[in-house]
């Protein structure tokens, strides 16, 4: 794998993220005002556009650190009678 194709995956990752982000804002802000809450204003928009952002991002990290530390054997027990 290239420096290039690795740069191409992580941009497709941030779009991916960005895109989530996106529907997810259109979607409350669509949910707030069918409740009856009143209209967004831009500075809403913007709180909550990088609040859905940080929470998508925050997840993905904590899901990539939970596989990571799976996959190297961090979760396994020290005293583990199984392995040699």
């Amino acid at each position: 794998m290239g420096p290039a194709l690795t740069a191409r995956r992580r941009l497709l990752k941030f779009f991916w993220i960005a895109g989530v982000a996106a529907v997810a804002t259109v979607a409350v802000s669509l949910a707030w005002t069918a409740i009856g809450g009143g209209p967004l204003g831009l500075h809403g928009l913007i709180a909550l556009s990088l609040g859905v952002m940080g929470t998508v991002a925050m997840t993905w990290a904590l899901m990539a650190l939970a596989f990571k530390s799976s996959r190297e054997g961090w979760d396994d027990r020290p005293d583990d009678p199984d392995k040699p």
